[in-house]
């Protein structure tokens, strides 16, 4: 079966030209992470909800993020909210080894049985409070948010190796939330770069280090 191309703004904010990443897109399966009343929209860009108050992000956005992570090969990285699973797939199309934590147990589950069903092995899924990353497999080259929080959460950010690259929508509200480019130095030196506006659902915590 072909697959539709999933679709990106006409005159894009911040141009994809990552050749990886496209093909990516193409391979992952779309439909697979949306709800089957959303069937005949998973390949538009458009975030569409997935249940429990959250949304599967749209195309151009994960693409874009993946782009800021500058993902390769030997890359392992950590996803903080793992949703329908679809930011994983893509991650996993370009690094050997993806980690992602989901707070809501029916979608972590659920995300699990997406990725095996389309035989995505690189992802594990971790059903947990996000907030505090996944300490026994850190240090982690790339971090990824894919809901948005106060400020960078201090142990996604002693998680994150030096030299390596997290990418997170920053803000309370939907108005004034902001995609942020964080890099860490190899001195622990953090830079900050702020990318562009962006409206995600928000971090949800229940206590750092606290696993439901």
């Amino acid at each position: 079966m072909i697959r539709p191309k999933v679709t990106f703004p006409r005159s894009p904010s911040i141009p994809v030209t990552d050749s990886a990443i496209h093909e990516a897109l193409m391979n992952v399966p779309r439909h697979r992470f949306v709800p089957k009343q959303y069937a005949d929209l998973a390949y538009a860009d458009t975030a569409l909800p997935i249940g429990y108050s959250q949304t599967i992000s749209q195309p151009y956005m994960v693409a874009v993020m993946t782009q800021l992570l500058c993902v390769n090969v030997h890359a392992k990285v950590l996803e903080v909210g793992t949703g329908s699973g679809y930011q994983a797939a893509i991650l996993a199309q370009l690094a050997q080894h993806v980690f992602s934590t989901e707070l809501i147990p029916e979608l972590a589950a659920r995300a699990f049985r997406c990725l095996r069903g389309i035989d995505c092995r690189r992802v594990r899924v971790r059903h947990t409070d996000g907030s505090a990353g996944w300490p026994e497999q850190a240090p982690f080259d790339r971090i990824i948010l894919t809901c948005a929080a106060p400020a960078v959460p201090e142990p996604l950010w002693a998680q994150l190796r030096p030299g390596g690259r997290m990418v997170a929508p920053i803000g309370e509200d939907l108005g004034t939330q902001r995609l942020v480019l964080l890099c860490k130095g190899i001195d622990s030196s953090r830079i900050e770069k702020d990318i562009m506006a962006v409206q995600f659902v928000p971090l949800i915590e229940q206590g750092l280090g606290q696993q439901p």
